[in-house]
């Protein structure tokens, strides 16, 4: 089988994802898929509305079904599938189920792999109960945490079973040359298309690199590991991580960016725990911080200032890429000129003296939020977020994905749409 680009339409609406769809297939993409979300979104509506549209092309109904095959897999054929997935972790019977009335229909089954601890094995045995494809899947949130990846058992699989086999999981122009050699036949792409302002684009660049067998370097849909955290935070901003975060994490809007548009701090923590208007352990921090980190200083709230261009210079020419203070700073002129991200609850003209109380590298609470050294600081003009670096890649590449999806909606409002019609807000309030 001449290797095919199926396209994962893992969107909510049908109307933006027939719109994928057929940007997709002008770029080379030979199989449609209708996702899991947009199938739970628009129902078995969403088959026959893509038969419809693109009455030629295969079209995969990702059901993910676990159970009652049979059933599920005759709702998928009778609106237009010609193939359904089935979960390798659902019963035997659910799978011979779901491939006997797939027959009936003129219909096939492809098995999905994902989360199945023995791939070979359950691959095996799925050929022996009459599946016709079968797919191995990293899931998005298992992709998230930086685990796993498609292309560690690939050529296993191929070499188990006598059945096309397709690889989905973060593949992207740069991997899908790599999924095909390792003896995948079809490669399934969803973000790494889907995501994009111009899909015809990416969709020719994984095509061409599947058929070139030299992968196309490609930031999209890229999953970040625990060594590339900086190049992850910095690329997206404070809003995009409080999405992924789900609002945890945000200091609370007293701290404030004091030092001109533009600024932005990303880093990890050293903590810092003073007394109102003792400056000391503020400034000695600046010895022991390593390049790159932020300092986070706890100063109670108080008013009276603890950091100032002084220290500022100092930090700087050390290589702290940040502070934030839950207190005041002071020479703002002069911190600004510097271009040192400073962010603090007051400002103040007033200082305080160096008499030493607190520590260093202590758990502190600022901005309302708990702070440990080695935890990870993005700080902007919307305000300043901490990540609790045991969650830091998770949470990078989660705030990642929010940025590369705003992309596609930003493209669509470019073409006409306001953003209630492109995310169709009143067909989605919640029914109460």
């Amino acid at each position: 089988m001449k290797p095919v680009l199926q396209v994962a339409l893992d969107l909510m609406h049908l109307k933006r994802a027939l719109e994928i769809a057929r940007e997709s297939l002008e770029g080379g993409a030979d199989w449609i898929e209708a996702g899991t979300p947009l199938i739970k979104s628009e129902g078995a509506e969403c088959l026959r509305a893509l038969k419809r549209e693109f009455p030629g092309r295969t079209l995969v109904a990702d059901m993910k079904t676990m159970d009652v095959g049979a059933f599920e897999v005759e709702i998928a054929a009778k609106a237009g599938a010609d193939l359904g997935t089935v979960l390798g972790l659902s019963d035997d019977g659910t799978i011979s189920e779901s491939v006997l009335t797939a027959r009936q229909y003129g219909a096939a089954v492809m098995l999905d792999l994902i989360n199945v601890p023995d791939k070979v094995a359950r691959a095996r045995r799925a050929e022996e109960l009459g599946v016709s494809y079968i797919c191995l899947h990293v899931g998005i949130d298992e992709q998230m945490k930086g685990e796993g990846s498609p292309l560690d058992v690939v050529s296993e699989v191929a070499a188990a079973v006598s059945v096309p086999v397709a690889v989905a999981g973060g593949i992207t122009a740069e991997t899908a040359p790599r999924v095909v050699e390792r003896g995948a036949a079809i490669v399934i792409v969803g973000g790494g298309i889907i995501k994009t302002g111009d899909v015809r684009a990416a969709a020719r660049a994984v095509k061409d690199a599947m058929a070139t067998g030299r992968g196309l370097p490609n930031a999209l849909a890229r999953k970040y590991g625990q060594e590339e955290l900086f190049e992850a935070f910095s690329k997206v901003s404070t809003c995009n991580v409080a999405d992924a975060a789900h609002k945890r994490g945000v200091m609370d809007n007293g701290i404030v960016l004091r030092t001109g548009h533009g600024v932005k701090a990303v880093g990890r923590a050293l903590t810092v725990q003073t007394a109102k208007g003792d400056w000391a352990k503020p400034v000695e921090a600046i010895d022991r911080a390593k390049k790159g980190d932020i300092i986070v200083i706890d100063a109670g709230g108080g008013e009276i200032a603890v950091w100032g261009e002084l220290a500022a210079n100092s930090a700087l020419v050390k290589g702290v890429a940040g502070v934030v203070i839950d207190g005041a700073a002071r020479d703002i002129d002069g911190i600004v000129d510097l271009g040192f991200p400073c962010f603090s609850r007051h400002v103040s003209p007033h200082a305080g003296e160096p008499k030493g109380f607190g520590g260093i590298g202590h758990e502190i609470v600022c901005g309302g939020q708990m702070v440990r050294t080695g935890d990870w600081i993005v700080g902007d003009e919307s305000g300043v977020i901490v990540i609790p670096q045991e969650h830091a890649v998770e949470l990078a590449n989660r705030a990642v994905d929010v940025f590369e999806h705003e992309e596609r909606v930003r493209e669509e409002i470019r073409r006409g749409g306001t953003l209630s019609s492109v995310q169709e807000l009143e067909k989605w309030e919640q029914v109460k």
